[in-house]
């Protein structure tokens, strides 16, 4: 582990995670085998009826995806995150996530019983899981992030999924400006055409964030991010 990360956890087959990660620190997603999919929702830690906007985030910054530059908008008008480092340069935040109709359609049936650890669920199930830890429930589900996915629209706007996008080693990091909390699960991408169910396992890694600087990439690729950034500022330092 470099002497600079403070956390470290591997996520394998359909596997779901949830923690709050503080300002001022940097997650890392590292897909280890190529064609990943890590479902994320946030939340402000301490204050949970704020969160991720996907609308704000598209419309603010005039883009379709995410790459690094890009920030992380709430539904407050502030920042929950900021994308700091992205080698894969394309992530989804529009298809949201598999259920179970659309699993036992694509890949069948496998019960507990029958598979163990590896059987099968799906998204929306997993961020159910870890929202009922935090008191939060099936009406606080907003449209997610799905990293490593890229889906690309023809002309008349129809979405279709890019196999192969992400390669082994692919890097994605996000740096928080509010206590976030984080919710993630590795399942597969709703439109992901392999008939096959298999989860591709994703390394995470929490370690401490360079100062922001009047220069940083992400507050100036756009005035709407140097805007949402005031407002965090003016929330911290009120708060704490």
């Amino acid at each position: 582990m470099d002497s600079n990360i403070i956390y470290q956890e591997k996520l394998t087959g359909a596997g779901m995670w949830s923690k709050v990660i503080g300002r001022g620190k940097v997650l890392r997603l590292t897909d280890l085998e190529g064609g990943a999919n890590v479902g994320m929702l946030l939340y402000n830690a301490l204050e949970r009826t704020e969160r991720y906007n996907m609308p704000d985030t598209l419309k603010g910054q005039q883009v379709f995806y995410l790459t690094e530059g890009v920030c992380l908008h709430s539904d407050m008008g502030r920042l929950l995150g900021s994308v700091v480092r992205d080698t894969m340069g394309w992530h989804d935040t529009v298809c949201g996530v598999t259920n179970e109709g659309v699993v036992r359609e694509k890949y069948g049936e496998l019960s507990y019983q029958e598979g163990k650890n590896d059987f099968y669920r799906s998204g929306f199930e997993c961020f159910l899981i870890e929202l009922s830890k935090w008191g939060l429930s099936e009406r606080d589900l907003v449209p997610n992030i799905n990293w490593f996915s890229k889906v690309v629209s023809n002309e008349e706007g129809g979405l279709s999924f890019v196999p192969g996008a992400s390669s082994a080693g692919a890097v994605v990091e996000i740096r928080f400006e509010l206590d976030t909390l984080v919710v993630l699960n590795t399942c597969q991408h709703p439109l992901d055409p392999d008939p096959n169910y298999a989860p591709k396992p994703v390394l995470m890694e929490v370690f401490p964030a360079e100062p922001v600087g009047e220069d940083d990439p992400c507050l100036n690729s756009h005035p709407e991010n140097g805007r949402a950034m005031e407002n965090t500022v003016n929330y911290n330092t009120l708060r704490f």
